[in-house]
């Protein structure tokens, strides 16, 4: 496993890549330092996403889930709904307006789960967050 650091929102995070998804992690790794924004999910409960359009990592379904656990980080590869990531910092179940999705669990965060719904809130009523991936 390897530790990704992620700072958004004024938090830092520490998470580990989880060996069921290699190819999602092989691909991800390829972007780091991975720049974006965070927003709040619209469909899918207490989550933050990064909506990527058309953007394709390259990789198909491994390991994915509809509910992920507080913390968990999923790669959605595209297909109903637009390529995405999701993180869920509170009870989730990943939708869209095309119906439930299923994302590849690709991090899990291990190190400053605490802070998670504080993200989350903050993302939610004040907008759009910078989030920065990179190697711990």
């Amino acid at each position: 496993m390897t530790t990704i650091r992620i700072t958004a929102a004024g938090h830092t995070f520490f998470a580990e890549t989880n060996p069921d998804a290699p190819e999602t992690v092989a691909a991800f790794m390829k972007l780091l330092p991975y720049r974006q924004k965070l927003i709040h999910v619209r469909w899918s409960g207490e989550g933050c996403w990064i909506p990527l359009g058309e953007f394709k990592l390259g990789v198909g379904f491994e390991n994915h889930t509809s509910h992920p656990s507080v913390g968990d980080i999923l790669f959605y590869p595209g297909g109903y709904s637009e390529t995405e990531i999701i993180l869920a910092y509170g009870s989730c179940c990943f939708a869209s307006k095309m119906g439930q999705l299923a994302g590849n669990h690709f991090l899990t965060i291990v190190e400053g789960r605490e802070n998670l719904r504080a993200l989350g809130t903050k993302v939610l009523w004040e907008g759009a967050q910078d989030v920065v991936f990179e190697l711990a």
